[in-house]
């Protein structure tokens, strides 16, 4: 091995939307930005922290680029910033067009910051038991991919998988990237998600793993493959890149161009076509207590369970139950009499399914977007950059909203066409601007917004500000705001 430093360059790839995990996942607080376990930290925040352990006295460890949703910009940043880590940039999708064009943004911006690091990429919604392991693999993946090899991560299969893509691979060789991949395994094919019957010949056979979506590479690695392989998408990647603006931390594609861009995955973009062609690709091995968490079923899988095969989240009572998963986040949840069944509870949904038919959840999903209905996309407790604001109550002309705004934070300067607003400080100080006034109100004194008026609502206060906000009017929906002036950028 040279004793030369290695740069690695972490690559979160925070863009999914999870609809398999509905009614918890929702496509405005998609599964990576949820707290699943007892840590309290999101699978976004843990992804983070993982590679922040990285560093080796021959391995520097750039802070981590991000590649999400325009929509979620301001939830990476809060989640980041909550474990005190700081992204080197936070790439903004336009619009989706999935991993292969994804990485080809982070390589370019890898290039941009100088050098041609390794990128570590890894998903923000995975969870890994033995971080540990999980290290000492992606440390010996880097060294690997110095040289030029393409290298992935291959899960360790404990059971016969179908939920699963398999890598097949054989020991490894001396290869072009040179002598730190002599004992890597090389990759021989890559296989789609079998039957029964096959994984458990793939668990047998023994020289199969399942294909954690985790890639380690050279930025240049990357990029001159897909050149190879796929020309259009770098091509028309790199167009986009071209013409992105930069505002502080986040970076923004051009979004005419980036919506010209073809969309692929990396593994049919790239890694499928690696077997057998010029580019050395290799596998390293990962036993870590890793999931993707890519439906209820492996939510359960992965969670602590009683004797009788039950996990539960919050506050449930299960009685003569075996092999359930009870995820309560407002309330009691009771059930009695339940075998391998799966019940979700959210405000403003309740989703119960057969455990064997979890990954049917996306039918939920797609009912409810051909109906248009809200629980696609949003909870009752919507998040904003300011804060937050749940919708408790609402009737045919009112609804009425428990609102929490940051220390510091505002709402636009805005006025609506179709109705008023009472304002009552539950706790902290609102600054209000209420037409051509603005006044300070603290804890249980209020205002009234008449319709029409131009008002804000800020915190100039060190503590969270809460209010009550009583709306009536003939029209209540969110999309009745004129923004004059906006912290954050919002039309």
């Amino acid at each position: 091995m040279s004793n030369m430093t290695l740069t690695l360059q972490p690559v979160i790839m925070a863009g999914g939307s999870g609809t398999r995990l509905w009614p918890l996942s929702r496509a405005g607080y998609p599964k990576q930005f949820l707290v699943l376990d007892d840590s309290n930290r999101s699978l976004f925040q843990q992804a983070a922290l993982r590679l922040q352990g990285l560093a080796a006295p021959d391995l520097a460890v750039r802070a981590p680029l991000i590649v999400g949703n325009e929509e979620h910009r301001f939830l990476v940043l809060d989640q980041l910033r909550e474990v005190a880590c700081e992204p080197r940039a936070v790439l903004l999708e336009p619009i989706g067009r999935n991993t292969a064009p994804a990485i080809t943004l982070a390589a370019l911006q890898a290039e941009a910051d100088g050098g041609d690091p390794i990128l570590v990429v890894t998903a923000a919604d995975h969870i890994v038991a033995d971080t540990a392991a999980f290290t000492a693999a992606l440390q010996r993946a880097a060294r690997a991919a110095a040289g030029g090899a393409v290298v992935v991560l291959g899960i360790t299969p404990d059971r016969p998988e179908t939920g699963y893509g398999y890598i097949r691979s054989t020991p490894g060789g001396g290869g072009a990237a040179g002598a730190d991949v002599a004992d890597v395994a090389q990759v021989a094919q890559f296989v789609e998600k079998p039957d029964l019957a096959t994984a458990e010949r793939y668990l047998a056979e023994g020289d199969y793993t399942w294909n954690s979506g985790m890639f380690v590479l050279r930025a240049s690695t990357w990029l001159t493959a897909l050149d190879r392989f796929r020309p259009d998408i770098a091509g028309a990647t790199r167009v986009a890149f071209a013409a992105s603006q930069t505002d502080a931390k986040f970076v923004r594609p051009g979004k005419d161009a980036f919506a010209a861009v073809p969309a692929e995955s990396i593994d049919y973009a790239v890694m499928e076509r690696c077997p057998g062609s010029a580019f050395d690709i290799r596998m390293v091995p990962l036993a870590a207590g890793w999931s993707d968490l890519g439906a209820w079923d492996a939510v359960w899988q992965a969670a602590a369970k009683d004797a009788d095969g039950n996990a539960a989240h919050g506050d449930v009572i299960a009685m003569d139950s075996r092999n359930t998963l009870v995820h309560a986040t407002s309330r009691l949840v009771s059930v009695v009499g339940l075998d391998d069944v799966i019940v979700v509870e959210t405000p403003d949904a309740v989703m119960v399914a057969d455990r064997a038919r979890s990954q049917d959840v996306k039918k939920i999903v797609q009912a409810l977007g051909a109906q248009q209905r809200g629980e696609q996309n949003l909870h009752r407790k919507v998040h904003r950059p300011w804060g937050w604001y749940d919708s408790i109550d609402m009737g045919p002309r009112h609804q009425v909203k428990r609102i929490m705004v940051k220390p510091g934070a505002s709402l636009s300067l805005q006025m609506h066409h179709h109705r008023a607003e009472h304002w009552i400080v539950v706790s902290g100080t609102a600054e209000v601007t209420n037409g051509d006034k603005v006044m300070i109100l603290s804890e249980n004194q209020s205002t009234y917004i008449p319709l029409g008026q131009t008002h804000r609502l800020a915190n100039p206060g060190k503590v969270p500000l809460e209010i009550i906000e009583v709306q009536s009017g003939s029209y209540l929906g969110e999309d009745d705001i004129v923004r004059f002036e906006d912290t954050y950028g919002r039309q």
